[in-house]
């Protein structure tokens, strides 16, 4: 069995384990939020890049109307007396 300084002694160092532990969590909580804050901060500016990159959108001229103009119909050409008998005497 233990004797009562044995004891004593290692509920001390204990205790000083687990202060020095507490500070070792705390201090890395700190650590895990500026890394977060940072990572956000990362996201961010991503992002704005993301969509400065994207080429501005070109408004479209109205484009103006012509004006509608009478649409001749095609003339058909008229073979000529000569070639219709050039044509049937190949046939």
């Amino acid at each position: 069995m233990a004797t009562l300084k044995q004891i004593q002694l290692r509920l001390q160092r204990s205790k000083k384990k687990l202060t020095r532990l507490n500070k070792e969590v705390a201090a890395t909580k700190g650590n895990i939020k500026k890394l977060e804050s940072a990572l956000k901060k990362a996201k961010a500016a991503e992002k704005a890049a993301k969509t400065k990159k994207k080429k501005p959108v070109i408004k479209k001229k109205p484009v103006a109307k012509k004006k509608s103009v009478a649409k001749k119909k095609p003339v058909a050409k008229k073979k000529t007396a000569t070639k219709r008998k050039a044509a049937k005497k190949k046939k």
